[in-house]
């Protein structure tokens, strides 16, 4: 995910601004609207140094690079050391998330939010490695990310998320957790370097609330 731009307020000194800066990049600050997330199975946290080597392992493989638009492949330790490095710094989207099993700590996959420029809409994203595939972690995952925007940030009116027109599993995830096929386009990935077409699909505030407890959702 990319970056959210930070602004600095140009009548301060460039010293103030730069203690400023500083200040906005602290990992304890820039989690404060990043709760842990938990579920019947699974806690969401902010990633740490101690995933990098099952980021690298679960994250190096082709069926997972191909499927998200940002991940490179071959998928390194180094390339997970990176990963940690920019969600502590700020550098990627605005909360990112391991996904690990409640029963043992295990990590599993990754999701995140990412803001629109319009300031109403955010993006979610998410991957899970692929022994953990077919058991519902990655629906389980989402309902607790939208739950967790719709309920905390009042400014948010709509959830957006993609998902490559091939990618089934993905597409059955986003229609379970009540978003809505908005149309077809292109996006770019990484690992193959090439646009691939895929499908957006949104959410909005009012059908959340009329969704909230996820039991009505097929």
């Amino acid at each position: 995910m990319q970056g959210e731009l930070l602004r600095a307020d140009q009548s301060r000194s460039p010293r103030e601004d730069q203690r400023s800066s500083e200040e906005r990049l602290r990992p304890e600050r820039l989690r404060t609207d990043c709760p842990v997330l938990l579920s019947e199975r699974l806690v969401m946290r902010a990633p740490h140094e101690e995933d990098i080597d099952a980021l690298a392992h679960l994250a190096n493989n082709a069926k997972v690079a191909t499927m998200v638009s940002r991940m490179p492949h071959p998928y390194t330790a180094n390339d997970a050391a990176d990963f940690v490095r920019r969600t502590k710094n700020g550098e990627i989207g605005k909360c990112v998330y391991a996904i690990t099993k409640a029963e043992n700590g295990a990590f599993i996959g990754c999701c995140g939010v990412e803001p629109h420029a319009d300031g109403r809409t955010v993006e979610i994203g998410y991957w899970l490695g692929e022994p953990y595939w077919n058991k519902g972690y990655t629906t389980e995952a989402c309902h607790a990310l939208v739950d967790m925007v719709f309920r905390t940030r009042q400014d948010v009116d709509q959830i957006d998320a993609r998902c490559r027109v091939m990618n089934v599993a993905s597409r059955r995830v986003i229609q379970k957790c009540g978003f809505q096929f908005q149309g077809s386009g292109l996006a770019a990935s990484l690992a193959l370097g090439s646009n691939v077409p895929v499908e957006w699909y949104r959410l909005d505030r009012k059908t959340w609330m009329s969704l909230r407890s996820w039991g009505n959702i097929a």
